[in-house]
């Protein structure tokens, strides 16, 4: 086996990587700016609101989506536990975060899984490729990401989108997959063209499942909040990451609770968002 040459795969990927930077630089440039605008844009909106009127704000939603007690509760009291231990502004910016990768990731996911949905082959060739997306280390994505769009908030969202993407993806390909064949049937038989047999029926159907995908996407992005501070992402991460290396661990536990806190509320209003929107 020692005989055998190496395939020079590093050596591969090493010349491609090359080869975007230098030949799209430009449009990496426009596509940096834009999504920090918009990143920074979140964050001044955010903030500009009074902390209590945010929680205040979320604590509504939270109970709008779910018409229980529980969960705005839920979000009330633990968002003032963040004020109060002091990480409200890291919450916002790893909120602007979550939420720039989530956005990202649905406009993108959702059209690429209806695509799949529809074409057999194509969703054939994007299994691998969501598996890969998936499976690879979050470190290694950072790598060109670092390359394209230097040091900051972007490489930290672009690799949040390639690793939170696939479930938005892969949902919206089941869940379109999922809707019964007569009801299909029954929109071809009143003569429906494709757009309008997705629109009115595939979609709607398909939009708790869809929803499920988009959850996952939270979890997954704010899972790569501390890998994101590690190339200067701002955050709660950044609080974790220096707890870590001083070995304060009562720092860590306390930026740890906070996006377990922030993670919950996600998890739980996109949920109650899911089961509202199937229900309607």
């Amino acid at each position: 086996m020692n005989n055998i040459p190496k395939i020079p795969v590093g050596r591969w990927v090493d010349g491609f990587v090359t080869y975007l930077n230098e030949t799209f630089e430009g449009f990496f440039g426009w596509l940096s700016d834009g999504i920090e605008g918009f990143t920074d844009l979140i964050v001044y909106g955010l903030m500009a609101i009074p902390a209590l009127l945010l929680i205040l704000i979320v604590t509504g939603i939270a109970w709008y989506v779910s018409r229980s007690w529980s969960l705005p509760v839920l979000a009330f009291v633990g968002l003032l536990f963040i004020v109060n231990l002091g990480y409200w502004e890291q919450t916002i910016d790893t909120l602007s975060l979550v939420l720039t990768s989530v956005i990202i990731s649905i406009i993108i996911g959702v059209p690429i899984g209806i695509i799949a949905s529809q074409n057999e082959t194509f969703s054939k060739i994007m299994t691998p490729i969501l598996d890969l997306m998936q499976t690879m280390p979050a470190f290694v994505y950072l790598i060109p990401a670092i390359l394209f769009f230097g040091i900051g908030v972007v490489p930290g969202i672009i690799a949040s989108v390639i690793f939170a993407m696939p479930p938005t993806i892969r949902l919206t390909n089941l869940g379109i997959r999922q809707v019964p064949e007569d009801l299909v049937e029954a929109a071809n038989a009143f003569g429906s063209t494709t757009m309008q047999k997705l629109i009115k029926v595939e979609l709607p159907l398909a939009t708790k499942t869809i929803m499920a995908g988009i959850n996952q996407s939270i979890m997954l992005a704010l899972s790569m909040v501390v890998i994101a501070s590690l190339v200067g992402a701002p955050g709660l991460g950044v609080d974790v990451y220096r707890a870590v290396t001083r070995i304060e661990v009562g720092r860590g536990f306390e930026a740890g609770i906070a996006i377990v806190i922030l993670a919950i509320i996600l998890d739980r209003i996109t949920q109650h968002l899911g089961t509202k929107k199937k229900e309607g």
